[in-house]
């Protein structure tokens, strides 16, 4: 059994440069992506990332929320997927919450740029793989 999976998780998270994403395309096939490192997080629950509001990403997840998000420990050879659903916002609160200076190389209009949205990604459960074993979570 995983021990304060929260904190290992997190931890987990915390430390990649990459996250992949995944959403459902309109044939029900799964499409998956990398993705920089979420901006924010509120445990292992909410993750925040930003990207582009044209994105093919963006248009999947309105569609259909489904979403699955996998990030990968290459060093210890270990892993956490966690599944639930992904919210496209694109208020400007939640816009300037995970804004970075530099952004502007992405978004030339700054945090008003209407190219600019925040995907929230919130868990319902997910597996964690270490040692040779996997786990099932349930995320509260």
């Amino acid at each position: 059994m995983l021990r304060n999976a929260e904190q290992t998780i997190g931890n987990i998270i915390d430390k990649q440069g990459v996250a992949f994403i995944s959403s459902v395309d309109e044939e029900g096939f799964p499409n998956t992506k990398a993705m920089l490192p979420p901006r924010k997080r509120e445990g292992i629950k909410c993750l925040y990332f930003s990207t582009n509001t044209s994105s093919m990403r963006v248009s999947q997840y309105k569609e259909n929320p489904k979403a699955c998000v996998y990030f990968c420990d290459k060093r210890f050879f270990r892993g956490v997927m966690l599944k639930g659903t992904m919210e496209v916002l694109e208020d400007s609160s939640s816009k300037e919450m995970i804004w970075q200076a530099g952004d502007t190389m992405y978004y030339p209009q700054g945090v008003t740029d209407p190219d600019y949205c925040v995907l929230k990604f919130t868990a319902q459960s997910g597996r964690y793989y270490s040692n040779f074993k996997s786990e099932t979570l349930i995320i509260e």
